[in-house]
């Protein structure tokens, strides 16, 4: 399929990972492409300058409508909006318009193992692009996490499977793309201002079993309502996890073990006391990614190996380190109420709260309220702060603290956290009031964490 570019004049939005990727893939594949980014050249975070001589065109700091003259196929990175007034206007003339994701999947030899949700979609992916790794398929693992997935897929053949983390984003420009396994994990209210409401922002999730046909598996939360009625409208075979119900099929919590029925068969995959990662949240990205691997070949053994030495991912309840009795921990990647509600529950009490950033205007009811039963100190930052502050006091939460930036939160933290407190970097919030992105963010509180010892 990858025949369908050659010749093709394609115009690519957006000069981050994704797009400097997929312009160098069109480039090469035989396509005329243009890489446009309405930064200018120095403004840019990623180098572009290996571009030109591959013989990328660059047309940086404008985005006018001419880019469109002559344009066959327009490609959004996952940072472009499919909202934006060029996209209508390449719509209005007929130009196809397609995510990144979207060619990686025309390339695409292997199955694609495709992971979406508001939550858990870095700790599902990994851990299933481990499981698969050690049933000793080649694996490749890309989308959202690491690699743009239309370099990912290259050079995986038909015999290995490629998993990918897939955001809301770069499902909104997706057409025909049919992953032979999706799951979704969770959905609450999240990138409102993208894609306008809820209902949007569900609609542009469940396009990653739009394609899906009934040779396919969709894995859905059975404890969620939203995810658990996409059922509905599913092609695909359903198969559902639960950490909370005993199902006649599935994956599910059974009698303190991971427990998997399919077909007539049953397996008791691990106990739940093996898993290493902390929470009931990563027990349900346990038990997805059980799921995936499973209906993508994996055997119950090597699940069990892999459940029982992941450590996680970065960002995400990370511990950083432990002074003078007290342990750090960086989720950095927790940015919503929903993930740090994820992270407080992970605790049984006496928690020293780091959170603020650039306020998604998301509600704060839950988030707060269990801060008030688990939080002996709330150190607030970024332009969330006054926000979160004032939730905080409606809810009844004490010693709520205000500080100028991360720094300044690490140094407040390191003179009121005593044992057996522990001290927890989880925003609610992104990161762009203050860093570029929340890895930054997450590295930044490490290294400070780090000198105090």
């Amino acid at each position: 399929m990858a025949s369908e570019f050659n010749g093709k004049k394609i115009l690519v939005l957006g000069a981050a990972i994704s797009g400097i990727s997929v312009a160098r893939i069109l480039r090469g594949l035989g396509a005329a492409v243009t890489l446009s980014d309405a930064k200018t050249a120095d403004q840019l975070k990623h180098d572009t300058a290996g571009l030109a001589a591959a013989g990328v065109e660059l047309a940086l700091g404008r985005q006018d409508e001419s880019l469109l003259d002559g344009t066959d196929i327009l490609v959004l990175s996952p940072g472009i909006s499919i909202y934006i007034p060029l996209v209508a206007a390449a719509q209005s003339r007929g130009i196809a318009v397609i995510s990144e994701i979207e060619v990686a999947y025309r390339l695409a030899k292997a199955p694609i193992v495709a992971i979406t949700g508001t939550n858990g979609k870095t700790t599902t992916t990994t851990l299933t692009g481990e499981i698969l790794a050690a049933a000793g398929k080649k694996t490749k693992v890309g989308g959202n996490i690491g690699q743009a997935l239309s370099a990912e897929v290259q050079g995986v053949e038909q015999g290995g499977v490629i998993v990918a983390e897939i955001s809301s984003f770069q499902l909104e420009g997706a057409a025909t793309f049919r992953p032979h396994i999706a799951a979704i994990l969770n959905l609450t209210p999240d990138h409102i201002d993208r894609h306008r409401d809820l209902a949007g922002y569900q609609a542009a999730k469940e396009r990653i079993f739009a394609n899906q046909t009934g040779e396919d598996y969709l894995i859905l939360n059975f404890d969620d309502p939203a995810v658990r009625g996409m059922a509905a409208r599913a092609p695909s075979q359903v198969v559902y996890f639960s950490r909370t119900v005993r199902l006649p099929a599935g994956v599910f919590v059974a009698d303190g073990n991971i427990r998997l029925i399919w077909q007539g068969e049953t397996i008791d995959i691990c106990p739940l006391a093996t898993l290493r990662i902390p929470g009931a949240h990563n027990v349900e990205n346990a038990l997805a990614a059980c799921a995936a691997a499973y209906f993508a070949g994996a055997r119950p053994q090597a699940m069990a190996a892999v459940l029982a030495s992941f450590p996680g991912v970065e960002h995400r309840i990370e511990p950083v380190e432990t002074i003078n009795g007290v342990t750090w921990y960086n989720d950095s990647k927790a940015t919503n109420p929903e993930s740090s509600i994820k992270a407080l529950e992970a605790f049984p009490a006496h928690i020293i709260l780091i959170a603020g950033g650039r306020d998604k205007n998301t509600d704060l009811g839950e988030f707060m309220s269990l801060a008030r039963d688990k939080v002996d100190h709330l150190i607030l930052l970024g332009e969330a702060a006054a926000r979160f502050a004032a939730a905080a006091e409606r809810h009844g939460v004490k010693n709520i603290h205000h500080v100028a930036d991360l720094a300044a939160a690490v140094a407040l933290a390191r003179t009121l956290a005593r044992p057996p407190q522990l001290v927890l970097l989880s925003p609610a919030c992104a990161s762009y009031d203050q860093f570029n992105n929340y890895e930054e963010r997450g590295r930044i509180f490490k290294d400070l964490v780090r000198r105090l010892s």
